[in-house]
């Protein structure tokens, strides 16, 4: 990969949304946290855990807390 390929820490604009994604990689489920800005789109993992049910919570309490952070109506 070369260095313009690599995704940028940060944009210069305000994020306009937030979503976390649960997935499965090697018997272990990973929570990723996915942050859109005017710009594109910042993608990074949070953490992993043993079961489902526990990524799940801790994917939902991540995303509610981000989404406080950002500025704008939450539900549209």
């Amino acid at each position: 990969m070369s260095p313009s390929d690599e995704q940028p820490d940060h944009f210069a604009g305000p994020p306009l949304g937030v979503d976390t994604v649960v997935r499965f990689e090697r018997g272990r489920w990973v929570v990723d946290i996915a942050v859109t800005f005017p710009e594109g789109v910042v993608r990074r993992t949070v953490n992993d855990y043993a079961t489902e049910r526990e990524a799940t919570i801790a994917a939902n309490w991540i995303r509610r807390g981000a989404d406080r952070d950002i500025d704008g109506p939450v539900n549209g």
